[in-house]
C-alpha cells in the first residue's frame, strides 16, 4: 500500500482524477432533496427550462452559460431536481481538480495539492454551491481551470505555450459568461502575464529601453517561451471575448423576441443595466466586510419536504474560513519577509476576490458572493502549511483536516438538506443570532 502511494506521489494527474471521483459522489448522495426549487434555482431553473425550449429569454441580466449547462442536465436527466442539479456537481468536482492543480502547479508538492484540494472539499461552501442550479460553481469551474492552465502555459515548451495560452482564453470567456464577476480575475491574468514580463526582463539587468524592449519581446522569455507580449494580450483578449459572445448563440433562435446578431452588443448595455439596477431591501442581504467573518449565512431552503423537515443553510466550515483568514495573514509574511512568491500570489488571490466587491457597482450584497474567496482561502491555507511544514510543526495540516472533518459531519444535516427531528431542530446548529 505505501508503494502504491509513493507511485501516485508522481501521477498528479491521477490524484486529481481520483479526487475529482471522490468530489462527485459525495455531491450526489441524495441529489434529489429538497425536492422542489430552493433560493436562486427559482430564476435558473425556469431559465434554463426556456433555453432548452428556445422559447424566450429569462433571466436576462446574467449571462448564458451556466444557464445551458443547466438545462444540458435536464435534457438528460428531465426536468426534474437531478436533471436541475446534475451539472452543478460535475462542476463543483472539476473545481476540486482544479485547485489540487493549482497547488501542485505553484509549490511542487503533492501532499499539500491533496491538502489543499481536501480543505476545499470540506469548506462547506463548496458542497452546497456544487448542489444547486445556481451560477457560481461554474463560474469557479470555469475560472479556476482558466488560472490553472495559464500556469500550464508559463512553463510550457516553445512548441506547446501557444496552444495552451488560447485554451486559457477559451475558459476566460466561459468564465465571463457564466458571470461578469470572472471579468475582474481576466484584467487580473493580465495585469500578472506583464508583471511577470516585467520582472523577468528587469532580472536580465540593462538599461530602461532595453528592458522594455526585452519585456515584449517573442524571444528569450523565461516564461511563456517564444510569446511576444503584445500579441499574447490581443490573443486572450479577441478570443475570450468571441468565445463569450458565441454562447449567445441560442438567443438567435428563440420563438419570442429572438436577440438578432446585429444587436448582441447593444443587448450587453441592457444586461448592464440590468446589472447595476437598486434592489428592494433582502433578509439575507449583507455587506463584504462581513463575508470573512461568516456573520449572515444563508438559508437557501428551509421547510417539510419528503416527509421530513429539511434545511439547506450556506455556511462554511468555521475552521477553514476563519483559519483561513491566518493563513492569509501567513502567506503575506511568508512573501514579504521570506520571498515566497507562492504565498504571495495566494494571499492575493484571495485578496483581490474580496476586493473586487468593494468596487463592483452593486446595490446588495450576499455571503455566497464570498465562494471564490473560500476556495482562494484553501489554496492559502495548503500553501501556508507547506511553506511553515518544518521541525516540530510538521503534519499539522493533518490535524487540521481532522478537525475540519469533524466539523463538517457535524453541519453535515443543515447543509445537506437532510431529515430534522422537528420544525426548530435548527436551534441546535446556531452558534450566533444573525445565523437564523
Amino acid at each position: 500500500m505505501l508503494e502504491r502511494f509513493k507511485q501516485l506521489q508522481d501521477r498528479p494527474v491521477t490524484v486529481a482524477l481520483m479526487l475529482g471521483l471522490v468530489a462527485q459522489i459525495l455531491f450526489m448522495i441524495h441529489l434529489g432533496r429538497p425536492t422542489v426549487v430552493n433560493f436562486d434555482e427559482f430564476h435558473y431553473v425556469p431559465a434554463a427550462r426556456s433555453l432548452l425550449l428556445l422559447d424566450q429569454l429569462r433571466n436576462s441580466e446574467h449571462p448564458l452559460v451556466a444557464k445551458e449547462l443547466i438545462a444540458f442536465g435536464m435534457a438528460i436527466l428531465g426536468d426534474n431536481p437531478w436533471g436541475w442539479r446534475i451539472m452543478a456537481t460535475i462542476a463543483g468536482s472539476a473545481t476540486v481538480m482544479a485547485t489540487f492543480s493549482l497547488i501542485f502547479l505553484m509549490i511542487g508538492r503533492m501532499r499539500f495539492a491533496v491538502a489543499g484540494a481536501v480543505f476545499l472539499l470540506l469548506n462547506q461552501m463548496l458542497y452546497v454551491q456544487a448542489r444547486i442550479a445556481m451560477l457560481d460553481v461554474f463560474l469557479g469551474a470555469f475560472l479556476l481551470w482558466a488560472i490553472v492552465v495559464m500556469l500550464w502555459a508559463m512553463r510550457a515548451p516553445q512548441g506547446k505555450v501557444w496552444r495552451r495560452w488560447l485554451l486559457a482564453a477559451v475558459l476566460w470567456g466561459l468564465a465571463v459568461g457564466c458571470k461578469w464577476a470572472a471579468i475582474p480575475y481576466v484584467a487580473m491574468a493580465g495585469l500578472v502575464f506583464l508583471i511577470v514580463r516585467l520582472r523577468d526582463a528587469l532580472a536580465e539587468g540593462g538599461d530602461t529601453a532595453t528592458v522594455v524592449r526585452r519585456m515584449f519581446a517573442g524571444k528569450g522569455q523565461k516564461h511563456w517561451t517564444g510569446m511576444a507580449t503584445i500579441p499574447a494580450l490581443l490573443a486572450m483578449g479577441v478570443v475570450s471575448i468571441a468565445v463569450y459572445l458565441l454562447t449567445f448563440t441560442p438567443c438567435f433562435f428563440l420563438t419570442y423576441a429572438a436577440i438578432p446578431p446585429s444587436e448582441l452588443i447593444p443587448f450587453q448595455l441592457k444586461m448592464y443595466e440590468a446589472q447595476t439596477q437598486v434592489l428592494a431591501h433582502h433578509t439575507y442581504q449583507s455587506d463584504w466586510w462581513s463575508w470573512p467573518l461568516m456573520q449572515r449565512p444563508i438559508w437557501y431552503y428551509y421547510d417539510f419536504n419528503s416527509d421530513a423537515q429539511r434545511g439547506v443553510l450556506l455556511i462554511g466550515n468555521p475552521l477553514i474560513l476563519w483559519g483561513g483568514l491566518v493563513a492569509v495573514l501567513a502567506c503575506f509574511w511568508a512573501w514579504l519577509r521570506e520571498k515566497n512568491l507562492a504565498a504571495g500570489a495566494a494571499a492575493l488571490l484571495w485578496a483581490w476576490s474580496l476586493g473586487i466587491y468593494i468596487i463592483i457597482p452593486k446595490s446588495l450584497g450576499f455571503f455566497y458572493y464570498y465562494y471564490l474567496s473560500s476556495i482562494f482561502l484553501c489554496v492559502a491555507l495548503a500553501i501556508a502549511f507547506a511553506h511553515f511544514d518544518r521541525g516540530k510543526k510538521r503534519g499539522y495540516e493533518e490535524w487540521f483536516g481532522a478537525v475540519a472533518l469533524i466539523l463538517f459531519i457535524y453541519f453535515f444535516p443543515i447543509i445537506s438538506g437532510g431529515a430534522l427531528q422537528d420544525r426548530d431542530a435548527f436551534e441546535f446548529w446556531m452558534w450566533f443570532p444573525d445565523w437564523k
